[in-house]
């Protein structure tokens, strides 16, 4: 599919090398909203175009199937870029509108894994620090116990980070999500950079709930 002229002057610029995700943002930041040129540089099938994409759909416009047929078009990333993509989609588009919003509290079984894992990651991200947590922290928990170990990796890690988020922020839950941690070993061995954090659940909320516990 040849591109229009806008398209392929957008692409001319981000096709280089040594393209940095800050300069996907300050050409989206110029942008801002097209859904149109969004979808030309998506069908590219290209890691950094389908980056900027995610920065300058029109959010009003991502119905559940559309989410299913990038979803697809996901998948031809590797790990790494598969996270990435669908990260910047929550967070620049997902998060940012109620009809969206709603999708994604029904992924929780999507037999999409990249839904379930937005599903989880969302929760996460509701439990900042300063936020006052959802009130279904409990049943996350729940579900968390009965699913965790036979997750696929991506999705293991999302749920482990709402696991561990629930067990910073919210200190009468504390132990039984250190006991998860424990029980499933899940990163108990991951090797962790220096000055990272570690995923292990009862090393991770350690540390956490130190910063933050006043």
């Amino acid at each position: 599919m040849a591109l229009s002229e806008r398209a392929q002057s957008i692409y001319d610029q981000i096709s280089g090398e040594g393209i940095k995700f800050g300069d996907l943002k300050k050409i989206a930041k110029e942008i801002k909203r097209d859904h149109e040129l969004a979808s030309e540089l998506w069908v590219t099938g290209e890691y950094f175009p389908r980056m900027l994409a995610t920065l300058i759909f029109d959010k009003k416009l991502l119905t559940q199937d559309f989410i299913d047929s990038i979803d697809k078009d996901i998948q031809s990333h590797n790990e790494e870029e598969r996270d990435f993509l669908s990260d910047w989609l929550l967070a620049n588009q997902l998060m940012k509108n109620k009809s969206t919003i709603a999708l994604m509290l029904g992924w929780e079984d999507s037999p999409s894994r990249m839904q379930r894992r937005l599903f989880w990651y969302y929760q996460a991200r509701l439990r900042w620090t300063g936020q006052t947590p959802p009130p279904n922290s409990e049943q996350l928990l729940d579900s968390i116990e009965q699913k965790l170990a036979s997750e696929v990796p991506e999705v293991q890690w999302a749920m482990n980070f709402t696991a561990g988020q629930i067990g910073t922020f919210e200190p009468h839950l504390r132990a039984r999500c250190i006991k998860i941690g424990e029980t499933t070993g899940l990163y108990r061995d991951e090797i962790v950079a220096k000055n990272c954090t570690p995923n292990y659940l009862p090393e991770f909320i350690a540390i956490q709930a130190a910063k933050f516990d006043k």
